[in-house]
């Protein structure tokens, strides 16, 4: 049996940074905290948050010098169309 490593799709990445964000609700969720709930080096959370912001998926709040990030409307829509077809691919044995 061989020792398989699973990596994630960025695909499967930015699902994970939106449902992170999303489950904090509206008082949105703080840069360290989606570090440990996506498991991202910072560097690489830095880009897919540049990238998420700039899609229009999560909103940047900038306070006290510290970021928190509130999922947008646009963002839950993106999730749920991952979502669905996340589960359809599934059901023809795919992975993304």
């Amino acid at each position: 049996m061989t020792n398989m490593i699973a990596y994630r799709s960025s695909m499967r990445i930015v699902a994970d940074l939106l449902t992170a964000t999303e489950e904090s609700g509206q008082s949105g969720i703080k840069t360290t905290s989606l570090l440990t709930k996506a498991n991202l080096s910072h560097s690489r959370l830095s880009k897919f948050l540049n990238n998420l912001t700039g899609a229009g998926l999560i909103n940047k709040i900038e306070y006290d010098g510290r970021n928190t990030f509130v999922i947008t409307p646009k963002g839950r829509q993106y999730l749920e169309s991952y979502v669905k077809f996340s589960n359809l691919a599934e059901s023809f044995g795919l992975d993304l």
